[in-house]
């Protein structure tokens, strides 16, 4: 064998799986067909946090006054906002590059595809074929926009996540289709510096639909007062590109009332698809299921020597948990016995202003699961941290089982709330309970010692409310 484990994708899953193989003694190739990093670090989380910090600087200039300073002539340069996020998306790839040469691990350029006996034939940009042996084969090619039927993305009028951060020029207006994680942050840096948005979800809920109803309530107050239009509960009918401007056709799924929006790009933010087509699967007879690829509880496909981690499998398509299951796959490959992953206690985060972050169970996904719930919710607005920052909107919000006390779940919203969840993961990791979280010393004053405050409302002990 060529290697003892090659890795097909090079994103936070890939790369990060192939660094702790490394570490493992095992030698190690990566097969990349773009750029190292993947998604994540070239067109997704890196460079959509980096136009997300330019809305955010631009908004606090803007509103500079409430903060007792006078600045004039306050601009967005549209095009420097662009060269700033790719120039910091550019200069992560380089630092995995870094990455690989520091641990080892060969980078193998082109297409990879699985071929029977444990091997990968990669075609390199000239269309030159080469094949590679190893005792095990990882997939991790990740995800792409899903296009919505009927409504194919052109690249032009019709956008997905990476065009909208490469424009050459800003629209005037934009519709996004889907409330989700990309949506609302695209429509909240869009919507910062002038562009007149519109967001269009289907579920009834609206915004950040996966979310707790009271997050999902409290977004769109919000978003309302950005003057960001929401329209849930409903369906994009047709969209038609034909003339000078895009027409959207909406359908109110409650009412049935039909509305056509005029704009001039149209973002589809519905959800993305796996890239599992072309890579061999079929021919090896690897279980596949709606396009994602059946593992066990370590990635192991039904084909021995064959694993699969991050958005080509079941599970939330997110980053870090892309970077754990990389970590587990290489270390049962290594003859660890590593913990199975807990999908339940997985952290979701949107980093629209304000920032969303939760985990565990909703409040009523505990009460459907058979909980008696105590729940604690804590605001912003009494939080002093948060008022001289000038940032009181949002809460926390906990949520206990009332037998136990055990910590089911948390939904935060507010600033930098998606620095604030970690403490929570890690409290029901530890099987912390919620009088343990209430004389936990909280330092003052932050926004952090509103978790505390939370659960203290929880037990009606709370101090400041």
């Amino acid at each position: 064998m060529d290697f003892d484990i090659i890795i097909v994708g090079s994103g936070p899953g890939g790369y990060v799986a192939a660094i702790r193989a490394s570490q493992l003694g095992k030698k190690v190739a990566v097969v990349e067909r773009e750029n190292l990093g993947g998604i994540c670090l070239n067109w997704g989380c890196i460079p959509t946090k980096a136009l997300l910090k330019s809305a955010q600087v631009f908004n606090y200039i803007s509103h500079s006054e409430d903060y007792g300073i006078k600045v004039e002539k306050v601009s967005a340069d549209f095009g420097a906002m662009i060269g700033r996020s790719r120039n910091v998306a550019d200069g992560m790839s380089k630092g995995v590059q870094f990455l690989m040469k520091k641990n080892k691990i060969t980078v193998i350029d082109g297409e990879g595809k699985l071929l029977r006996g444990k091997k990968v034939e990669v075609t390199d940009a000239d269309g030159n074929k080469k094949e590679y042996s190893a005792e095990s084969i990882i997939i991790a090619t990740g995800a792409r926009a899903r296009s919505l039927p009927g409504i194919q993305i052109d690249g032009e009028k019709i956008i997905g996540y990476r065009e909208a951060m490469t424009l050459t020029k800003q629209p005037k207006r934009m519709v996004v289709i889907g409330a989700g994680a990309i949506g609302t942050e695209f429509a909240f840096f869009y919507n910062s510096i002038g562009t007149e948005v519109t967001i269009v979800e289907y579920m009834e809920q609206g915004l950040v639909p996966r979310e707790d109803a009271d997050v999902s309530k409290e977004l769109g107050k919000v978003f309302k007062k950005q003057g960001i239009n929401v329209m849930g509960n409903t369906s994009v009918e047709k969209v038609d590109t034909k003339g000078k401007t895009i027409k959207v056709t909406t359908k109110n799924r409650k009412k049935g009332d039909e509305e056509v929006i005029e704009c001039d790009v149209v973002l589809s933010a519905a959800g993305v698809s796996a890239n599992t087509e072309g890579i061999g699967l079929e021919a090896l007879g690897v279980k596949t299921d709606k396009g994602l690829i059946q593992v066990d509880e370590y990635y192991q496909t039904n084909v021995p020597g064959i694993y699969a981690i991050g958005d080509v499998v079941p599970g939330p398509a997110l980053a870090h948990v892309a970077s754990a299951e990389g970590i587990i796959c290489v270390e049962k490959i290594a003859g660890h016995s590593p913990e199975p992953m807990d999908y339940n206690n997985i952290p979701g985060c949107t980093y629209c202003v304000p920032e969303v972050a939760s985990v565990g169970y909703t409040e009523q996904a505990a009460k459907d699961a058979g909980y008696k719930v105590k729940v604690g919710k804590f605001p912003f607005s009494a939080s002093g941290k948060a008022k001289a920052g000038g940032v009181p909107e949002g809460f926390v919000k906990v949520i206990f089982d009332e037998k136990y006390g055990e910590f089911l779940g948390a939904h935060m919203i507010g600033n930098n709330v998606t620095e604030m969840i970690a403490e929570v993961v890690a409290a029901r990791k530890l099987e912390t309970t919620g009088h343990e979280i209430i004389k936990t010393v909280h330092p003052h004053p932050t926004m952090s010692e509103a978790v505390m405050e939370a659960a203290a409302a929880a037990y009606d002990e709370v101090i400041h409310l």
